[in-house]
Parts: structure tokens; sequence; C-alpha cells
């Protein structure tokens, strides 16, 4: 009697070109755990958040366009302090990730997944986590040879539950669950062993980051570590 093995679905399974030779998103964090996920609005707030970041012991930032000034603000940080890892978030369209790749970005992610947008990617050879929320799209990032995803939101899709049942039949995938992250669970999701980061926005909130309140959030990174 024959012996059945099961094998994991690899890129090359499908045929399909994997994300060229850029890293993968975990490389470009050099084991950092969380990702501080923010929302920029001029020059002032960019420089004053990523030295409150640097100085709380964070050097990766996912700055989100969700308003006109989010790809202004990866050029200025990119220029002003290149030891950072600059992550581009809340990119849904092609344009957005061309334009962040011209701006210096050091990696993409998205809340979703679509094929113009992994196609994208490797064209552009950049680092690239997209969002998934179900099984069908964790097996279309398989398809495209991607071994890191986002799970977003994360809470509402099923947080630490959906994790675990995913980890049986996709292995080799990590995942960073961002989307109803904080300060109280972010340690339980950070002891899955798919898990390989958390993104979230209690490090730098945008109340905080209005008012420029630099000490409190170095404080709030620092009491991330300790």
């Amino acid at each position: 009697m024959n012996q059945q093995t099961n094998i994991e679905p690899t890129a090359s399974s499908f045929g399909e070109v994997s994300i060229g030779s850029a890293p993968n998103v975990s490389e470009l964090l050099e084991g950092q755990k969380v990702v501080p996920v923010v929302v920029i609005e001029d020059e002032a707030q960019a420089l004053g958040l990523a030295q409150a970041l640097i100085d709380g012991g964070i050097n990766v930032i996912e700055i989100t366009l969700r308003n006109e000034y989010g790809v202004k603000a990866i050029e200025v940080i990119k220029n002003n302090f290149p030891e950072m890892v600059v992550l581009a978030g809340t990119v849904n369209i092609e344009a957005q990730m061309v334009a962040v790749v011209k701006a210096g970005v050091d990696g993409i992610i998205s809340p979703g997944i679509t094929q113009s947008l992994l196609e994208t990617a490797k064209r552009q050879n950049i680092p690239y986590l997209p969002g998934v929320g179900t099984a069908s799209e964790v097996m279309l990032a398989i398809e495209h040879g991607l071994t890191e995803c986002k799970l977003f939101p994360a809470t509402v899709v099923g947080g630490i539950s959906a994790l675990k049942a995913f980890n049986g039949p996709f292995s080799s995938m990590r995942f960073c669950p961002t989307g109803g992250v904080s300060a109280d669970n972010y340690q339980d999701f950070l002891a899955l062993p798919n898990v390989m980061c958390v993104g979230g926005s209690w490090i730098a909130p945008t109340k905080l980051v209005r008012e420029g309140n630099w000490t409190e959030i170095t404080a709030l990174c620092r009491a991330t570590f300790s």
C-alpha cells in the first residue's frame, strides 16, 4: 500500500514567479517584533516622530497613506533618518505602490491582496506584505511565492484562533497581525509560532503625534520592551 505524503503548495507548484530578489519584510525588520502604524500630516510630525521612535529603541515605522502627506513623509524620514526602516501602509492601488517606491520606501504593506498589486510588487522588486483574512487569500499569496502576509483586520477575522487554524494547512506562512492589536494583547500574538511581528498604533497614537508629545511616545516604545 502506497503511503501518502502531504506536500504544502509552493510557488513552483503553480509555475508562478516569486517576488524577484527582494528580501522578505521580516528580513528588513532584523528581529524587531513591533511595527508602529502611524498617520503623519506634516514635516514636523515626520521628523519628531522618527526621532522619538529611535530614542525609544524602535527603528521601523509603517506610514499609512491615509492622507496626502503620506508619500512625502516617507521621503522626509528616509532622507533624514537613513537607519529607519520605512514601510508604506494602506497601499491599495498600483499608482500608490509606484509612488512610494520612488519616494525611497523599504517595503510595502496593503490591507488586502489583489492580482494587480502582487504583479506590481514583482515588477518593482520590493518587499511586499499583502493583507489576508481568509484561507483563499493565503493560498493566492502562496501561488505568488510569498511566505509572509499581514493578517487584517486581525481581531475581526479571528485573531489568535485564526492564526492557530492557519498554522496547520499553511505551516510555512508567517503573519503580521494588525488591526485590534494593542498593548493588552500584542504579547499573546507574538507567542504564536507563525507570527513574525505585530503592527499597531498604540505606540504612536495620532493624538500624541498631533500634540508633538515625543517624550510620551518614546516612553511607550520603551514600555513595549520592558
